[in-house]
C-alpha cells in the first residue's frame, strides 16, 4: 500500500549555489534522479539553472559533501545510494520535507528521537545546571503564551527539546537538533495541537519533562519525553503508523 505523501515547505536558500544545490537535492530525494543515475552534463545544467560554471561546481561540491553525489573521472557526476546520504544534515532533512514525506519517513524521525531524546532527558536530570533550568522554564513560559497553531509555539517547543539535549552535557546529543527540528516542523504543520484538550496535554507533559529534570528524576524525565514524542505522532495517525514503545532507558548512575 502506498503511503500518502505530504510536502512540508521550508525556507528557500539565500545564495545562487545554495539554491541550485537545494533544487538538485530535492530532485534526488524525490527520485527524479535515481540512485546510480548520472546527472546531465555541465552545459545542460548551466542552461537549466541559468548560472555560471563556478556556481554549478560549488553546488555539486555541496551535494558531494552531504553524500548525495559522487564525481568520477570519465564518468561524470552520479547520484549515490540512499544509505550514503547524511541524514543528520540540516539541508538534507529540509530537502526531504520539500520533496514530500510519507509515514515511513515520519516514523524514522520518531524512532531516532525515541532512541536519543529520552536518554538526553535522563542525563539532563543528572547534569543540568541552573542556567539550563532557567532556559527550560523560559521555553515553557513561551509555549504557554503562544497560540497552539502559531510559529511562536512551534519555535518554543523546538527550543525546549534542544535545551534538554544541551542540558544533557553530551555533545553528540546536542547535534541531533536538526532531526528534532524536522520532526517537529512536520508534526506541527500536519496537526498542531489546536484543540483545548490537545493543547493542555502537550503543555502538561512538556512541563512534566521540565519538572522531572529539575527534581533530578531521571526515570520520570525519560518517561515524560517518551510520552511527548508518542503524543505528537498520534495526533496525525492517519499519516503515520504506530511506533512500538522503546525499551526502558537506564538511569545515568547505573553505569549501563
Amino acid at each position: 500500500m502506498t503511503s500518502r505523501i505530504v510536502v512540508i515547505p521550508t525556507r528557500r536558500a539565500h545564495s545562487n549555489h545554495a539554491e541550485v544545490a537545494r533544487s538538485i537535492g530535492v530532485d534526488i530525494i524525490a527520485g527524479r534522479y535515481a540512485e546510480g543515475t548520472r546527472l546531465p552534463g555541465d552545459a545542460e545544467m548551466i542552461a537549466m539553472f541559468g548560472v555560471s560554471r563556478p556556481v554549478l561546481r560549488e553546488s555539486v561540491k555541496t551535494l558531494v559533501a552531504k553524500g548525495l553525489l559522487t564525481t568520477k573521472a570519465r564518468v561524470g557526476t552520479v547520484v549515490r545510494e540512499r544509505a550514503a546520504w547524511n541524514m543528520f544534515d540540516a539541508d538534507v532533512l529540509a530537502w526531504h520535507l520539500d520533496a514530500g514525506i510519507d509515514k515511513r519517513f515520519l516514523n524514522d524521525l520518531a524512532e531516532i528521537r525515541l532512541a536519543v531524546e529520552p536518554r538526553a532527558a535522563v542525563l539532563a536530570a543528572t547534569h543540568c545546571s541552573e542556567d539550563d533550568l532557567v532556559e527550560l522554564r523560559r521555553c515553557m513560559d513561551r509555549m504557554r503564551l503562544e497560540a497552539s497553531d502559531s510559529v511562536g509555539f512551534a519555535d518554543a517547543d523546538l527550543a525546549l527539546h534542544v535545551a534538554v539535549a544541551h542540558a544533557s552535557g553530551n555533545l553528540f546529543m546536542r547535534s541531533i537538533g536538526h532531526v528534532i527540528e524536522a520532526a517537529l516542523r512536520a508534526s506541527f504543520l500536519l496537526s498542531a495541537p489546536v484543540e483545548a484538550e490537545d493543547r493542555d496535554t502537550v503543555l502538561l507533559w512538556h512541563q512534566k519533562i521540565v519538572d522531572a529534570i529539575a527534581a533530578g528524576d531521571a526515570e520520570g524525565a525519560s518517561e515524560a519525553m517518551v510520552y511527548v514524542i508518542h503524543n505528537g505522532m498520534s495526533r496525525h495517525e492517519g499519516t503515520v503508523i504506530e511506533i512500538a514503545p522503546p525499551a526502558p532507558v537506564p538511569s545515568a548512575d547505573t553505569g549501563e
